[in-house]
This record gives structure tokens, sequence and C-alpha cells, in this order.
């Protein structure tokens, strides 16, 4: 896919990885962007800002209405409580990330597939994390909603495949966002993850593991996955 020309829809444009991913759709040539966000508002000239909660099927349902030209979807908006699974006083935390994460990348899914269909194919792209194959016990719950997105791309991929539609996971390590400020470092700039997006889209990858924390985690989990788990079940909330 060519993204000079694509007429791109953005999730969780306010800050972070989806300023970043708008920044670089512009610079290579995207005819159209869609940023859209619970805030809805833009700093970037040329980009089409609107409101949406992907947790709101009506803000959905309105979103896709209004952007029917959609070739490429990018599901980048997210939530991260950094709580583990049994020490919150309620499930609320592990709630809001599986509702955010899963669900709402579930119907943005939904909502926009017909309309890829309908425009030759195209493409989505679900910004998950290396965490939705490895469980890192300080963000028990995050780990388990990012694992059930990837879940989610693998099966909406095969179901989307005969319209033409292709369906990449992203799976960066620590990145430097408000969502990983409890992660120690080296984190990775957000605009490296924007650009690793925007080559993987251009070489139709299906999986991209952003940053040289991934990738390396990618080869020992292919290697070593229950020695990867022993590893991180040490990172314990204290």
């Amino acid at each position: 896919m060519n993204i000079a020309g694509a007429v791109a829809f953005v999730t969780g444009t306010n800050r972070g990885i989806g300023a970043q991913l708008v920044k670089a759709l512009k610079a290579r040539g995207a005819a159209k962007i869609y940023a859209a966000s619970r805030r809805g508002a833009t700093t970037e000239a040329g980009v089409i800002p609107l409101t949406l909660d992907i947790t709101k099927p009506d803000e959905v349902a309105a979103a896709a209405a209004l952007a029917g030209d959609t070739t490429l979807l990018i599901n980048n908006a997210g939530v991260n409580c950094n709580t583990p699974l049994l020490h919150p006083p309620s499930e609320q935390n592990a709630r809001l990330e599986m509702e955010v994460n899963y669900f709402g990348t579930l119907a943005m899914c939904r909502a926009f597939a017909p309309l890829l269909g309908a425009n030759g194919g195209g493409m989505i792209v679900n910004i998950l994390s290396i965490l939705s194959r490895i469980t890192l016990p300080l963000m028990g719950s995050l780990c388990a909603s990012k694992a059930a997105a990837l879940s989610l791309t693998h099966g909406v991929r095969a179901q989307l495949a005969e319209q033409g539609t292709l369906v990449i996971a992203v799976m960066p390590g620590a990145v430097d966002t408000d969502m990983a400020r409890d992660m120690p470092p080296p984190k990775m700039p957000p605009s490296e993850v924007a650009n690793a997006v925007m080559d993987a889209i251009e070489a139709r990858r299906e999986e991209v593991y952003p940053g040289a924390m991934a990738q390396a985690l990618a080869e020992r989990l292919a290697r070593d996955p229950k020695g990867i788990e022993q590893e991180f079940a040490r990172y314990l909330p204290r």
C-alpha cells in the first residue's frame, strides 16, 4: 500500500504515538487524515479533527459515516492504568482497559471494515504492545487487554483477507509516553514507532516490533517463552 494518496483515520491522536502517526502520514503524502481523539483537537494543518470515544457506539458509528472514504484505519487509542491484576480494590481498571483496548478496537474494526472493502481493501493497523505476548505483573490487566487485542487482530485478519484488507499488529517495547510513565528506561521516542508503522504499511508486513527491546523479546519468545515468563514474573507490585 502506498501511503501517498491514502485516506487515513487515526484514533488517539491528541498526544504520544497518535500525534506522531499524524505527522508521519503527512510526511509520506497521505491525501487526507482524520485525526480522532476524545478532545477532538489537533494542531496539524490540513488534518480533519474528530471527537471520538471508541467505547461509545454512537460516536463510532458517526465517525464511520463521516469518514466513508477511509482506506487506512490506524487503531491507536488505548489506556494503561499501570495496575496489577489482584491488588486494586476493585476490577474497575481491568474493565476499563478491556473496554478501550479490546472492545473499542473491535468496534472500530467492525464499523470500518465495510468501508475499507468498498474502497478497494485497504488496511487496518492495530497499535498493541510487546506486552500482548508476555505478561508484566506490574501491569497485569493491561497485558491481558493487549493479549486479547492481539487475538482480535488475528481473527479480523482472517475474516477480512477475502476482501483484500490487510491487518497489521504493531508491538513496540517501552515508549516514552504517559501510558508508560511507570516503565524504567530505556524508552523509545513515539516518532520511532510512527516511522516503523509507516514502513510496515508500505512493506505490507503483518507484524512489526518497533525498537530493539521489542525485537529482542520477540526473538527470545521464539526460543524460550517459559524463560521470559519466569524472568518477567520477578517484576511484582510492592
